[in-house]
């Protein structure tokens, strides 16, 4: 017997939930939601809020260590008791039975196990089969295995599984200098493991601007861990105990591998073929719309492998219900995309790179001010950061800016919409400021347009 809604999403994370949440009560749907791993999704269980609870931890380890002698406050040695830590952050994740309860109150309908495709209308899940003329697929990524020799036999983890360690490893091999790598990187060194970051590009951070980028590896390589760049891990293999990793020429030894070099979307089980949904590495083909190749198909969040940010997920699957059961929704505009790395300090940006104002053809100037002529800095004995500002010559108006400090991502945040609606460089430097605060840099970088 075949079960009819409105709508079936193909997950439970931040996009299928607001997508099925919105679909409800704007448009009175009746919603099943079909789940195979984590009910909730990835960011409140093994992303975006466990791997923050690590941050902070890691954050007041260093502040004990680092600054509280400077600071006179007098404490003895820190230690990170990493079982305390993850049972710390165990009770921080809503159970299952939470997930599915709270979705019930919603009216959604829940299906445990993977949903596959019989038609573009019709899902079987284990022996249930769903019928809708609207799918959206939202069933998020995990991480990619790079083809590294010998990775299997030697075992690895990645951000899922770190969090799960309850003895601190000596050593540590992060694979990858996104976000991810050097969130994890930064806080495994602070808790006390020796650190090395590999990244195949010529920086960390690659889609950052590459001086803002810079400086945030100048401030983690001065806390002792190691990073290669340009070089990759081509084998590791376990010797005496330890595992052997081969970067470029060198052989390194390290307790533990853990793999942070990219994502790969959740679609083997989907049978997308069977419903004439297009597909590539990266992930379901969307138009702005988020509307796939089949019709009455759309799709939302890491699945399509556009941005893997939970707030971009949110937004996509809106904007799929919108075009699913309304008429003339927006279309998906990603062009001021305020974004963050949460290490210490914080790299966040929204806007154009200089590079990538460069390789438009933009006539841009660009104006750098160094942390430590911030006020604030001097109270945590900040060295490194900066606000680095990007502007159109002509019009002034303002097409980048990025920030390397704490609290940069709700610097860069806030100054999003000014951006957006087209804030100029010398409206930066005659706004108004608070004292003694991070942000003020921004200003004290504008400030020097007006200078000449």
């Amino acid at each position: 017997m075949t079960q009819q809604f409105d709508l079936i999403v193909l997950g439970s994370g931040s996009g299928a939930r607001d997508g099925a949440n919105k679909a409800a009560k704007e448009y009175g749907a009746r919603v099943a939601l079909v789940e195979s791993t984590r009910w909730g999704g990835s960011c409140p269980n093994v992303a975006c809020k466990p791997t923050k609870a690590y941050l902070v931890a890691a954050e007041l380890a260093y502040d004990i260590e680092a600054l509280a002698l400077k600071l006179g406050i007098e404490v003895g040695p820190s230690w990170a008791n990493l079982a305390r830590i993850k049972a710390r952050k165990d009770s921080l994740i809503v159970p299952k039975e939470t997930w599915i309860e709270r979705l019930h109150n919603m009216g959604h309908a829940t299906f445990d196990g993977y949903g596959a495709f019989l038609d573009p209308q019709t899902v079987q899940v284990n022996g249930d089969r769903l019928a809708a003329d609207r799918v959206l697929v939202a069933t998020g990524s995990r991480t990619a295995v790079p083809p590294i020799e010998g990775l299997d036999e030697t075992g690895w983890i990645d951000h899922v599984s770190a969090l799960e360690l309850t003895e601190l490893p000596e050593s540590l091999l992060v694979v990858g200098g996104g976000p991810v790598g050097l969130e994890l990187a930064q806080t495994f060194a602070r808790f006390g493991s020796r650190v090395t970051i590999v990244e195949g590009g010529d920086r960390i951070s690659p889609r950052s601007d590459a001086e803002a980028a810079g400086e945030l590896a100048a401030a983690l390589e001065e806390e002792g861990i190691e990073i290669r760049t340009g070089t990759t891990v081509s084998r590791v293999r376990r010797k005496d105990g330890a595992i052997v990793a081969t970067v470029g020429g060198d052989e390194l030894r390290f307790d533990q591998v853990l793999l942070a070099s990219g994502r790969a979307p959740n679609v083997e089980q989907l049978d997308l073929e069977r419903a004439g949904v297009d597909r590539t590495r990266a992930g379901i083909s969307v138009d702005e719309r988020l509307r796939t190749s089949a019709e009455g198909i759309w799709a939302a969040g890491d699945v399509t492998g556009l941005l893997q940010f939970t707030p971009i997920a949110q937004y996509q699957a809106r904007i799929a219900i919108d075009d699913m059961f309304g008429s003339n929704g927006a279309r998906a505009d990603y062009e001021w995309l305020p974004t963050a790395i949460f290490t210490d300090p914080e790299l966040a940006g929204v806007g154009v790179t200089e590079q990538e104002a460069r390789e438009q053809g933009l006539d841009v100037e660009t104006a750098v001010h160094p942390i430590r002529y911030v006020q604030r800095s001097s109270y945590i004995d900040a060295k490194r950061g900066l606000y680095k500002l990007i502007w159109e010559r002509g019009s002034r108006r303002m097409l980048g800016l990025h920030v390397v400090c704490r609290n940069a991502s709700d610097i860069v945040q806030g100054l999003a919409l000014a951006l957006k609606l087209g804030a100029t460089v010398d409206d930066l430097a005659r706004m108004h400021h608070a004292f003694p605060t991070f942000g003020e840099g921004v200003k004290a970088a504008a400030e020097q347009a007006l200078a000449r």
